[in-house]
């Protein structure tokens, strides 16, 4: 496992403030920092493009269900790894209100080439309802076990 990538306080409440933006669908984005640190600090949020014909392994969900980010931010995704701030977090919510890394998260997180994920970053996860958000927690890919597993737990805020 890779050293847990800590998120500024700002950070959080910025990407708790997207998922209350865009429920009841789904928020996405990433979240940078300083190449050689552990620590996320600059929010960039991306564009949920979801339909029912672009979701790479779920077609029959909906933006309420599923993410897609869109192809402008893809690119600026991945051309961001060569600069001074580099994704370290990706981050998404999920409207029923559960932060759990679902079968379909670590299908779309993972390389179509491999065994491993698709880019270099841990995985955040809100749970968020109507209300409030409930919880978000962190995930990060496990070498020796092959899979992701929970790394951090986040407490909700009623917004």
């Amino acid at each position: 496992m890779s050293e847990i990538i800590k998120i500024t306080s700002e950070s959080i409440k910025e990407i708790y403030l997207h998922a209350r933006k865009e429920f009841p669908n789904e928020c996405c984005g990433w979240i940078l920092g300083e190449k050689n640190s552990t620590v996320a600090s600059k929010v960039r949020k991306a564009q949920n493009q979801y339909t029912s014909s672009n979701h790479p392994t779920r077609s029959s969900r909906s933006k309420e269900t599923a993410y897609v980010i869109s192809g402008k931010d893809l690119i600026e995704l991945n051309e961001s790894f060569e600069k001074t701030f580099v994704p370290k977090i990706i981050y998404h919510s999920h409207p029923n209100g559960k932060a759990y890394f679902s079968e379909t998260d670590i299908n779309n997180a993972m390389s179509p080439w491999g065994c491993e994920p698709s880019y270099p970053v841990q995985q955040v996860v809100i749970g968020i309802n109507k209300y409030e958000i409930v919880e978000a927690k962190q995930f990060s890919w496990h070498y020796k076990s092959k899979k992701f597993i929970e790394i951090n737990f986040f407490e909700g805020m009623k917004i």
